[in-house]
């Protein structure tokens, strides 16, 4: 996002008062408007394409470093709320029965997120119906802000998890379904058939 000199805009030393700041409505709604997300989306990749390149060669100083510079960075917090407000459990609030709906909303979430002095809040529990059962199982639904501080550190963990993980392992992994496991082991059949004919 630019500023009135052209030039991008850095939130995190911005000279203005933080509580001025999270109090202007129409200026938070406007600069929530003009995130470019595309920007947003490249920033947050190569960050993790350089914690993943750190991963392989075993410098986890730089990878500890790294994952610091992603987790407090404005664009993948940017990111780590729109995810949140984007997905299907976007009009489901927890216990504080906050609801980030508003522009506005998502860049004051933005603006605040932050690990200091951070706890997180307790699950609001609510119980739903079993598929095909007259049962109900019940079901913890996390605040707006620990789903967005969730996601802000996955996005930290995920290049690790994926370059350390096993390479044919598919269950739960980003990218990754039944059909890749389906194929991966008929390829391994169709070598163990050739090798046993040759």
């Amino acid at each position: 996002m630019a500023g009135r000199d052209g030039k991008p805009m850095n939130f995190s030393n911005s000279t203005t008062d933080k509580t001025e700041r999270l109090k202007n409505r129409n200026a938070l709604a406007a600069q929530w408007e003009s995130i470019d997300w595309t920007q947003v989306q490249k920033d947050v990749n190569r960050l993790q394409s350089r914690i993943a390149k750190a991963t392989v060669k075993g410098d986890m100083n730089k990878v500890k470093r790294l994952q610091y510079l992603l987790t407090h960075s404005f664009h993948a917090k940017a990111y780590a709320v729109k995810r949140v407000t984007s997905n299907k459990g976007r009009n489901t609030s927890g216990v504080d029965r906050k609801l980030w709906s508003t522009s506005a909303s998502k860049m004051k979430a933005v603006l605040t997120l932050t690990d200091k002095h951070y706890r997180t809040k307790p699950l609001r529990r609510v119980y739903i119906e079993k598929k095909g059962k007259n049962k109900k199982r019940p079901l913890g639904i996390p605040t707006m802000y620990d789903r967005a501080m969730q996601t802000l550190y996955a996005l930290a963990l995920e290049p690790v998890a994926e370059t350390t993980g096993d390479h044919i392992s598919f269950g739960f992994r980003k990218g990754r379904s039944a059909k890749d496991d389906k194929k991966v082991f008929s390829y391994m059949g169709i070598r163990k058939r050739h090798q046993r004919l040759f």
